[in-house]
């Protein structure tokens, strides 16, 4: 698949992810129709849709963090790397641009922030994404998220830790989830904590997939480690 295709996907993919997502939480916050539970079914619902629909394109990352644990788990070659993050990043910012367009009179726009104390709040992400991508190494092919199974299973474990996380941390796993609707509301206060936490995370899941898995689960060769 040539690198434009896939870097379209990823653009596309990610607008979509922000765009349900963060567009459910303002939908909930202005008219209290979804509650929590809604919003998180919206996150995992959308992920398992781009999955299904893009997966045998670019692979469906849509977050930098999972591109950064693919190519830490010697899947993805260095040259994909930033590509695929500046796509998913423009994807997500077009997204919150489209929801501030829709909905001018909200301020926060869906954006990630700790109910409780920062330290709190970051190691929760970290946890979550390695969660997350945990399971992603164990039913992805190579560095590609394809398949009703693993649409499945990722799109699942996106809303069990929406549902279970969001409330405390907003369960963001997703650097270009949070920093979209941040730059485009001004507010970055917390921004850091969503920018590095689930990068340690992604990376944590790759040691624990090594331990976890055969020895060529982490590999350019790897197939599905199930």
């Amino acid at each position: 698949m040539p690198l434009h295709k896939k870097l379209f996907s990823e653009a596309f993919g990610t607008f979509w992810l922000v765009l349900a997502g963060t567009g459910a939480i303002v939908v909930n916050d202005l008219t209290g129709a979804l509650t929590h539970f809604g919003v998180a079914c919206a996150f995992g619902l959308v992920v398992f849709i781009m999955i299904s629909a893009l997966g045998d394109v670019s692979g469906a990352h849509f977050n930098p963090a999972v591109t950064i644990g693919f190519y830490l788990a010697k899947r993805l070659p260095a040259k994909t790397v930033a590509p695929y993050i500046a796509s998913q990043i423009v994807g997500a910012v077009l997204a919150s641009i489209v929801i501030h367009s829709l909905f001018p009179t909200h301020t926060t726009l869906g954006i990630t922030s700790p109910s409780g104390s920062y330290a709190q709040s970051w190691v929760l992400e970290a946890i979550l994404t390695m969660g997350l991508m945990f399971v992603i190494l164990g039913v992805s092919t190579g560095a590609s998220e394809k398949g009703i199974t693993a649409a499945l299973a990722i799109g699942g474990i996106v809303a069990l830790e929406a549902l279970v996380g969001g409330p405390i941390s907003g369960a963001s796993m997703n650097p270009a989830r949070s920093l979209a609707p941040a730059l485009v509301s001004g507010q970055t206060q917390a921004l850091w904590l969503y920018l590095t936490a689930p990068v340690v995370g992604a990376a944590v899941a790759v040691l624990a997939c090594i331990c976890a898995r055969d020895k060529g689960c982490c590999s350019t060769s790897a197939e599905r480690c199930t």
